[in-house]
């Protein structure tokens, strides 16, 4: 195949577009979409913090250097990668080690946050002695706290997050099918900034997961292949497989799908209030309870594990 642009040899078929690109055209088209999402999501900022999430697979490698290269003739915006350990071995320090010398080679600040140290638990504990609890449903929880908690830390003023066109679209199509509208509105990205919560940026919303794969692999960019070994049991699977079908069939359903979303939104048909009118009683988030959805999740946590007696 030929790049639909040039007559060098095209590197990725893009059906959705009906198009093949080369790998310069395939850069540049990349770094536009992002570059888009940025203004787009960002406007006119021009001075601040901003945080990103840093995983150290793929698609954060592609979103931090894209944050740095946006950013890099702004000299009053500072940029400061964050990381995440949950505590599993085998697993996070290979992606730790991957995101330390990606920061190194860009010159970025990076803090990472120990799950063990702020929250006194770790995903594999809580997977070991809750075995009947989906270890997504609890990770996810406590990760998106310790993010939040580590931007607010280091002053950020929005944090970017390294989904990409089928993370989102894999959200959207799971909070469709479960009725849970309210929650499109609390996705990222965030349109409106809520108490207690840096406003989340995703600038790689337009770019399909293989294609941020292959920017990563041109630019030659330190990630890790590794894949958490508890995720065969998170049920986005069954949305991954069933989205992948879908875009097979019909190329641009992934971009359907946000552009749902954001009708939806327009229309104010799904609602973007807080997760509830008061506040966390432990620590401060918000909640529409006593405890906010992670201290709930840390109560579970720290109750006693009961063996089962032998005969």
């Amino acid at each position: 195949m030929r790049c639909s642009r040039c007559e060098r040899p095209a590197v990725v078929d893009q059906p959705y577009r009906g198009s093949h690109a080369c790998a310069s055209h395939f850069l540049e088209s990349v770094d536009e979409r992002i570059r888009r999402e940025f203004h787009r999501q960002l406007p006119k900022f021009g001075r601040g913090t901003i945080a990103v999430a840093l995983s150290g697979g793929k698609d954060s490698a592609v979103a931090l250097r894209a944050t740095q290269r946006y950013f890099a003739r702004r000299p009053t915006v500072r940029v400061v990668a964050l990381t995440v350990d949950e505590g599993i071995p085998g697993y996070r320090d290979a992606t730790i080690a991957a995101a330390q010398r990606l920061t190194r080679e860009l010159g970025v600040e990076h803090r990472v946050v120990r799950m063990a140290e702020r929250l006194g638990t770790t995903t594999d504990r809580m997977a070991r002695e809750h075995p009947d609890t989906i270890p997504c449903s609890y990770c996810g929880v406590w990760r998106r706290r310790l993010l939040n908690d580590a931007a607010r830390d280091a002053g950020a003023d929005a944090l970017v997050l390294g989904f990409n066109l089928d993370d989102l679209a894999q959200t959207v199509l799971m909070n469709l099918v479960r009725g849970e509208v309210d929650r499109l509105a609390r996705m990222a990205p965030h349109r409106t900034r809520r108490a207690g919560l840096v406003p989340r940026v995703a600038p790689l919303a337009e770019v399909p997961e293989r294609e941020v794969y292959l920017y990563a692999y041109l630019l030659h960019l330190p990630f890790d292949h590794g894949e958490c070994p508890h995720a065969n049991r998170a049920a986005r699977n069954i949305f991954r497989e069933v989205l992948w079908q879908l875009e097979e069939s019909i190329p641009g359903t992934r971009q359907s799908l946000l552009r749902t979303r954001e009708r939806l939104l327009d229309r104010g048909m799904a609602e973007g209030a807080d997760d509830g009118p008061g506040v966390c009683s432990r620590c401060g988030a918000p909640a529409s309870g006593g405890l906010c959805r992670s201290c709930e999740l840390l109560e579970v946590a720290r109750q006693p594990v009961l063996l089962p007696v032998r005969p």
